[in-house]
């Protein structure tokens, strides 16, 4: 099953989908009476210059190529869609296809068919992404900022956008993730320079000079996602490492003749093993040992009269 396909149900489920009769059968109603003429009618005919762009499309960037084989398409066989509308006063807010009106304004036509629509702001945003969201030419950090927009503006789950525009959770928690990254690597994502997967693999790395330092090395290297996620996991390796190399307890200082002197004294005065660790000229660790309980009470005994003394 294609994503055409799909994105159709999608967005019948959002416009209560029904058949609808061929724009041909329709009579071209007067512009004057233009809004109130599709009142009743399922599709129809507009002036162009009647509909309104819609204020939620997420999708900013519109590629100049697509549009022209559009509008050429649309020059030898017309409009096989009609663009999906609803009223705004006497004029019509676009909900879903703006390629096609733009081509359409490219031909020069005066006129398009449409399907006029009741939906509320809330729909129309959610019509507008479902739309948008299953086009492989459509720029992530659009669909990113588009979702962001939704949940903010409506304060709702990312689990209640998923189900209302028909995708899993994780797609949406992934998009929305790509905002995080610093600005120069959202860049190379909005202009197609990486993929949403090199992007997915950089978000793993914590610290955000590292994400652009190897944003930079998959430019100039024309690095794979799996290449990325290697590097990744080496530059990882290579941390955890180093973390523990630092993490590790310094060597000793060496004993002066001193330090041993006064060794060999408390071994003489504990009887039993005693180490001086120093970690600094004047900084370290005296170490007694003992075997048992009752070597430790007697230790104890011996440091107690000292202690009080003090």
């Amino acid at each position: 099953m294609n994503d055409k396909r799909r994105l159709g149900r999608g967005l019948d489920a959002l416009f209560g989908g029904s058949a609808s009769p061929s724009s041909a059968e329709i009579a071209l109603p007067a512009e004057a009476d233009a809004a109130d003429a599709l009142a009743g009618q399922a599709w129809s005919e507009v002036p162009i210059a009647q509909i309104e762009t819609n204020r939620f499309q997420p999708r900013k960037e519109f590629d100049r190529e697509s549009i022209e084989a559009l509008r050429s398409s649309l020059e030898t066989h017309g409009l096989l869609q009609p663009i999906v509308v609803r009223k705004n006063g006497d004029h019509f807010e676009l909900i879903a296809g703006e390629r096609r009106l733009r081509a359409a304004k490219e031909a020069g036509w005066s006129n398009i068919a449409v399907h006029v629509v009741d939906m509320n702001d809330q729909s129309v945003f959610e019509a507008a992404l479902v739309e948008n969201i299953q086009r492989s030419d459509l720029n992530p950090l659009e669909k990113a900022k588009g979702f962001q927009e939704y949940l903010e503006k409506y304060k709702v789950s990312q689990e209640h956008l998923a189900k209302r525009i028909g995708v899993d959770r994780a797609t949406v928690a992934n998009l929305i993730r790509l905002l995080e990254l610093p600005p120069k690597v959202q860049e190379a994502v909005r202009h197609g320079q990486i993929t949403f997967g090199h992007a997915r693999a950089l978000l793993s790395l914590d610290e955000p000079e590292q994400q652009v330092a190897l944003c930079k090395e998959i430019l100039s290297k024309g690095m794979s996602v799996r290449q990325v996620e290697a590097t990744i996991k080496e530059m990882k390796s290579a941390g955890t490492a180093a973390a523990e190399a630092a993490a590790e307890p310094k060597a000793d200082v060496p004993k002066t003749h001193h330090v041993q002197q006064i060794e060999d004294e408390l071994r003489q005065r504990f009887a039993t093993k005693v180490a001086i660790k120093l970690k600094a000229a004047d900084k370290g660790q005296v170490v007694i040992q003992f075997d048992n309980n009752d070597d430790f009470e007697r230790i104890l005994a011996i440091l107690r009269p000292a202690a009080a003394a003090a």
